[in-house]
């Protein structure tokens, strides 16, 4: 439930949803089974419960530093983002990401940064240029592919696993932001017990 602590002023009179509350009510509408393209096993989720790193991630909001990915990584990241989910990128999906991934597990981090790769490359493949520099049309037509069903074709296979894995790093940050929370129905004075399902993946798989 929203209170008055979770809900911060801004200057123009209305309310601010903080990032804490907003993953909260995430996590509950994960948990509700409400979010068709949430996986409970996928490392995202387990970070939304950490206060610590969502006032970290309010407080250092004004001076973002990238922590864990590279400038090219997060150049690739954040033109993923905003191909799968327009808006993305104003609701700071990639810098949360980043935030997330720097005290996040080897294991997971290997995980990220193959999928990552796995787009990267097939840019090159495809039109010789890295993922950052794609034209929209050509990063929209490289996305329909990767969400596509692969029949007996390894590597397309390969980069539908690291689009499914990367989609869901890039909808739990968009959907845990205020911008993503309002649109799927939170208002300041609303207080809502089920979400409606998310609109922008379902385009992408």
């Amino acid at each position: 439930m929203n209170t008055a602590k979770d809900l911060q002023t801004i200057p123009d009179g209305g309310r601010r949803l903080p990032r804490r509350e907003a993953a909260r009510q995430l996590l509950a509408c994960m948990a509700s089974g409400t979010l068709a393209w949430a996986t409970a096993t996928h490392p995202f989720w387990k970070y939304l419960s950490n206060d610590k790193l969502m006032e970290e991630f309010e407080t250092d909001a004004i001076v973002r530093r990238v922590r864990f990915l590279s400038p090219t990584q997060f150049e690739s990241l954040a033109r993923l983002s905003e191909g799968i989910i327009p808006g993305a990128n104003k609701a700071q999906a990639a810098e949360f990401i980043d935030l997330l991934l720097s005290v996040e597990a080897v294991k997971e981090q290997k995980e990220f940064d193959d999928s990552l790769s796995a787009f990267e490359a097939e840019s090159k493949k495809r039109y010789g240029k890295k993922l950052a520099a794609i034209a929209p049309a050509e990063l929209n037509h490289l996305l329909t592919d990767a969400c596509a069903e692969s029949k007996n074709d390894k590597d397309a296979e390969s980069l539908r696993t690291a689009f499914e894995n990367l989609k869901e790093w890039i909808s739990g940050a968009y959907y845990s932001s205020e911008m993503g929370m309002r649109e799927l129905g939170w208002t300041p004075d609303r207080v809502f017990a089920e979400f409606p399902g998310c609109t922008h993946t379902e385009n992408h798989g």
